[in-house]
């Protein structure tokens, strides 16, 4: 499987789970399909519309339509299966898979583009979470990024993991796995066992 191949399979997976989570917070929120849909787009392509802004290259989604079709998809999904997704409460999960596979695309494109491992830190951890900010702030909610303190931690360190692996001789599979995995397992980590960085005390 080549790298393009593994960099699209990736982005199109998270375009949807990211879209499935923004569609989720809009059903809560009892809109109707438009503003489902429009609320799913935010977080499936806002943070990388942001990285390829910084990064002067064209917007992705403005090339490859196709990418507009995964976000729809994911917002008509919680739409129309709202009760059965609502059941599982997916909400959290689906971010935080979109979260993990967005922090190694957004580094795996500025690496690609050959820029160095702190650049490509900074975009993966904004392709991953630039896009649930927006959708937060639309829904009018306090911002998952602000709550939670291990979000675009878990961002950082999995894109620090890809782009650590990507210079070894690891494969750019391994490198994918390895950086996707970490974020995800160290935002679940957080979930489940309510973890999060030191505060100051008041």
């Amino acid at each position: 499987m080549t790298p393009e191949l593994l960099l699209l399979i990736a982005d199109r997976a998270g375009t949807f789970v990211f879209a499935l989570s923004g569609g989720v917070a809009a059903v809560r929120l009892r809109m109707d399909l438009f503003g489902v849909i429009m609320l799913s787009f935010l977080p499936a392509v806002g943070g990388g519309t942001l990285r390829d802004l910084l990064l002067d290259q064209p917007v992705f989604w403005l090339e490859d339509t196709v990418v507009l079709a995964f976000a729809a998809a994911g917002g008509l999904v919680a739409f129309f299966a709202a009760n059965a997704v609502d059941a599982w409460k997916p909400l959290r999960w689906a971010d935080a898979l979109g979260l993990a596979l967005f922090a190694v695309t957004g580094a795996a494109k500025a690496a690609e583009l050959g820029y160095g491992i702190v650049i490509v830190l900074v975009m993966g951890t904004i392709t991953a979470t630039f896009g649930g900010l927006l959708r937060d702030v639309v829904a009018n909610r306090e911002p998952l990024i602000f709550k939670e303190d291990i979000y675009a931690t878990a961002a950082l360190f999995g894109a620090l993991v890809y782009a650590l692996m990507a210079m070894s001789p690891a494969t750019e599979a391994l490198a994918f796995a390895a950086g996707g995995g970490a974020a995800f397992l160290l935002r679940g980590a957080a979930i489940l066992f309510k973890l999060s960085l030191p505060k100051p005390r008041p």
